[in-house]
């Protein structure tokens, strides 16, 4: 898309992305500013590049565009530079603070269409609709309604609104990891959490498949999505695990599998990690901590099971030209960025202030071989992916904003929760089941991360009224929101695998849903043990992860279907 700018335009978009590196450095280690100025221009930047990007075909169009961009930049500045004028005057707005907020509200849904889909459109819609008329809605689910205007000063300058918890969780911590991400790739550390890896297992039995699940955790734990993840190390790994013999579709299903994992690994987590510690009030270093087993264990059964699907067929990969230890002797110092990151973090510092440091540490590190030094122009090639890799979620704050503040507004939230704690008639799986449910369909139209917000904001008070700690139910609702990126029907993760597979989809999608079963495991191991989520005397806490340790290799065996092979010998040697 970059490509299609005109040269003006990508001289302006380029100067933008690294003015959004060096301006959100100098907010995090430097000089810490007011929130609105921290989500006030992320969200003008991040407007002004989707228009940019996406624009439209035609010449009267791209004037519109223009208009758009004038308008974001116009409704956003009211916002910041109003901010305690307007928080005084709760409840007396202005005409002039009514129309920015209709404005802002509007262009929201515009921005969420043009990268997102139409399905963003009908969402927003449908909730400012209800936001509205809400006193026509059945009584389970009615509220008082308010007009229009009254519903977008709530929603455009509330707290609970586009200015809520998303927009600050983005333009305080999220990007600036996406940016970190984009600057270690261009270090060359993805290289090397690919041939690393290679070298070490490659030779074995499933050899290829075992290299695709430790690559994803590696590169997946920083990328922040489970589809850069699949297209990014799937376009080196699905093609070696073809040539090794497996069957396509199941190439294309362990990458996609393997990939989702880097949203639970630390330090990153897709960016869910940094919206549950604002949710929680709960320090990101402790999420960290709480989060790692489960990640390990994530990848430990698909890893177990990509053992068992090569050890049905036979599957050995081929030895490396150079051992594990060589590799990582030569290059083990592209971890530094990681291990600075989980290090700062953990002694208590702002993820945030970790991520800059870690981006410095990329900087630095690219330094030691010549042909991966992160120059001047390639530092802007960073700053631009980071920038571009960024706006997939951000074009969400618009209407996730919506949807949260019409939730807040009309009190749906509480409703929620009683409506999912009396069809599930008290009983814990059944709540489960049904926010795997309403996080698969969400998830279809939104991304994962977003869809968890959304999710969680209803979802976890029904979980914690049945007993499950505040943490664990969060972590529930997290694990189950990433469902739809390989779960049939829209799994696009899974259909991203399989493209680069030339597989067929549906098969492919299915093979991902059983190799990724894990997934569906986690949640119920939060509700049921404590201990699974740190919760408890350090004796359960052990306890818990030996049991859990060794019943992921018999669930992953299990669902392998290995032992099937063993039950057809014994019954082939037994006489009729």
């Amino acid at each position: 898309m970059y490509d299609k700018l005109n040269k003006i335009e990508q001289i302006f978009f380029d100067v933008l992305s690294v003015f959004l590196v060096l301006f959100y450095a100098y907010a995090a280690v430097i000089k810490p500013m007011a929130t609105q100025y921290h989500r006030g221009i992320y969200v003008i930047i991040t407007y002004i590049l989707v228009f940019l990007l996406y624009k439209s075909k035609s010449k009267i169009m791209r004037i519109v565009d223009y208009i758009l961009i004038l308008l974001s930049i116009a409704s956003i500045s009211y916002w910041i530079y109003n901010f305690e004028v307007i928080n005084y005057r709760t409840g007396a707005e202005t005409s002039t603070d009514m129309v920015f907020a209709i404005i802002g509200v509007l262009i929201g849904i515009e921005l969420a269409r043009r990268v997102v889909g139409n399905i963003f459109v009908f969402i927003g819609a449908v909730m400012l609709i209800y936001g509205v008329y809400g006193h026509m809605a059945p009584d389970l689910v009615s509220h008082a309604g308010a007009p229009f205007t009254e519903l977008c000063i709530n929603i455009f300058y509330k707290s609970d609104g586009i200015f809520g918890i998303m927009a600050n969780v983005l333009a305080t911590y999220v990007l600036l990891f996406v940016l970190f991400g984009a600057f270690l790739e261009k270090s060359g550390a993805q290289k090397f959490f690919i041939d690393w890896p290679l070298a070490a297992v490659g030779h074995k039995i499933g050899g290829p498949g075992k290299v695709s699940v430790i690559a994803s955790g590696l590169f997946g734990s920083i990328s922040g999505s489970a589809i850069a993840n699949t297209v990014s190390t799937g376009m080196f790994t699905i093609p070696m695990m073809k040539k090794a013999g497996f069957k396509p579709h199941v190439a294309g299903a362990i990458e996609p599998a393997a990939s989702i994992g880097g949203m639970f690994m630390p330090p990153v987590m897709g960016a869910g990690g940094f919206i549950m510690a604002e949710l929680t009030g709960v320090p990101y270093s402790k999420i960290m901590l709480i989060a790692i087993f489960p990640a390990l264990m994530y990848f430990f059964s698909v890893f177990c099971m990509v053992h068992y699907e090569a050890k049905k067929d036979n599957i050995v990969g081929e030895r490396s030209e150079f051992s594990a230890m060589e590799i990582f002797k030569k290059e083990w110092f592209y971890i530094l960025p990681l291990v600075v990151i989980t290090i700062f973090m953990l002694y208590g510092y702002s993820p945030g202030y970790s991520a800059i440091l870690g981006l410095g540490s990329c900087l630095v590190i690219s330094y030691v071989k010549k042909e991966t030094r992160i120059t001047p122009r390639r530092f802007i090639q960073a700053a631009r992916e980071g920038a571009e890799n960024s706006l997939n979620i951000g074009a969400t704050v618009g209407v996730i904003g919506i949807i949260i503040g019409v939730l807040t507004f009309s009190g749906l939230i509480l409703t929620f929760a009683d409506i999912m704690i009396e069809l599930a008639g008290g009983s814990l799986v059944l709540t489960i089941f049904l926010i795997a449910l309403a996080s698969l369909v969400l998830g279809m139209g939104v991304p994962v991360t977003a869809a968890y917000l959304v999710t969680a904001v209803v979802a976890v008070p029904a979980l914690t009224h049945l007993g499950v700690n505040q943490i664990a139910a969060h972590m529930i609702v997290y694990w189950l929101s990433q469902d739809s990126n390989i779960t049939p029907p829209v799994c696009i993760a899974a259909f991203a695998g399989a493209t680069i597979a030339k597989a067929n989809m549906w098969k492919t999608a299915f093979t991902s849903f059983k190799f990724a079963k894990f997934l569906y495991l986690a949640p119920f191991l939060f509700g049921y043990v404590p201990a699974f989520s740190l919760d408890g005397t350090t004796t359960d806490i052990i306890k818990a992860f030996v049991l859990i340790f060794f019943g992921t290799w018999a669930y992953a065996y299990i669902l392998s279907g290995y032992w099937i092979i063993y039950i057809k010998r014994f019954l082939k040697k037994t006489p009729a």
